[in-house]
């Protein structure tokens, strides 16, 4: 992650998963992510729909010159990104993995404009709708509302894998002091 906005929002969900794969949606608390509002959004797993937004932060909503609330999140993309955006919004809420992406946009009035996307996914719970959430952070200025967004980079965050100790010191923590060395006649 590039944008100090998405790795501040990144470490707030980190902290908030613990040991699971992603957080329950309850836990996340907005007054603790005051700064990033504007910039947070909350998307509904409905495929067929284009995955549409629950929640838009204000700056979301300006960078588009509207409310984006219950629109598609996937229609705000050029067709030619569009079908890859599914594919890794689908992989975010499925796989309960998240993931980066670096945007591009043009505006009628201004040059082209860069963004960095992450996408982060809730535990699913019975009962409750599947959603999941993202901030997007523009890098410098931009002028006024922009167009459709192309897809320009993007990858998947996997979960840090536990640093497991050899067996041999596992044995050695088990057994206080008595050492075992495998293999060795």
């Amino acid at each position: 992650m590039k944008h100090p906005a998405n790795r501040q929002f990144f470490a707030y969900w980190d902290s908030k998963r613990g040991d699971a794969r992603a957080p329950d949606r309850g836990v996340i608390e907005p007054a603790a992510l005051r700064e990033l509002l504007g910039d947070i959004f909350v998307l509904s797993c409905e495929a067929a729909a284009g995955y549409p937004f629950r929640v838009a932060g204000t700056r979301v909503c300006a960078l588009f010159g509207r409310d984006v609330k219950n629109q598609s999140f996937t229609g705000l993309f050029a067709a030619e990104s569009r079908r890859e955006i599914e594919e890794i919004t689908a992989a975010v809420a499925d796989e309960t993995l998240p993931a980066v992406a670096g945007l591009a946009a043009t505006s009628p009035h201004g040059p082209t404009s860069h963004f960095e996307l992450l996408l982060l996914p809730f535990n699913s719970r019975a009962h409750t709708p599947i959603s999941l959430t993202g901030l997007l952070a523009p890098f410098g200025t931009h002028h006024g509302a922009v167009g459709e967004l192309v897809l320009t980079s993007w990858r998947y965050i996997h979960p840090p894998v536990q640093k497991l100790l050899p067996r041999a010191l596992r044995k050695l923590a088990i057994a206080r002091g008595f050492i075992v060395y495998e293999g060795l006649r």
